[in-house]
């Protein structure tokens, strides 16, 4: 990832992509009164930078996978580092977050049945030195999902390692 610096317009047209994601350059441009060839250059460059990247997000249900899982885990305090990037590791785990408060980490997936999250939990996770607890929710209605905060479905390039 390159070390350019974002400056203010860079910032706008993050924010203005981040608003909707299919507002044309043309759109952009007019909205913060720069060129239209102005914003295609600076979305190329963030893009070849590695700042920001498109992606389409689908309904749960629509990418075959209807059961949103979080698992919330109890962990031993010195092996939190470790057991992030243990469990990071695990395809069917599409988000991983070290937290304060009741649980230390928590893991989320999308999952095609409570069969699947059983066997991942029982001989993937547990079984993990270290683990002390797996609390899990199912997500029975989703009434605000922001794909910004948390990807949880998988990158194309990763879609294959989840059906393994």
């Amino acid at each position: 990832m390159s070390t350019s610096k974002l400056d203010d317009l860079d910032h706008r047209i993050i924010e203005a992509l981040g608003r909707d994601g299919r507002s044309s350059n043309r759109q952009i441009a007019g909205e913060l009164g720069v060129t239209e060839g102005t914003i295609r250059s600076r979305i190329k460059r963030l893009q070849n930078d590695g700042l920001i990247q498109f992606t389409v997000v689908t309904s749960f249900r629509m990418a075959g996978s209807p059961n949103l899982v979080m698992m919330g885990i109890h962990a031993d305090p010195g092996r939190v580092p470790e057991l992030a990037a243990e469990l990071s590791a695990i395809p069917a785990i599409g988000c991983v977050m070290v937290l304060l408060g009741r649980y230390s980490l928590m893991a989320m997936g999308l999952f095609t049945s409570l069969e699947q999250v059983h066997d991942l939990v029982s001989s993937r996770i547990k079984i993990l030195p270290g683990i002390r607890q797996v609390d899990v929710s199912v997500s029975v209605h989703s009434i605000k999902y922001d794909a910004g905060m948390a990807r949880i479905i998988p990158r194309s390039e990763d879609a294959a390692d989840v059906e393994e």
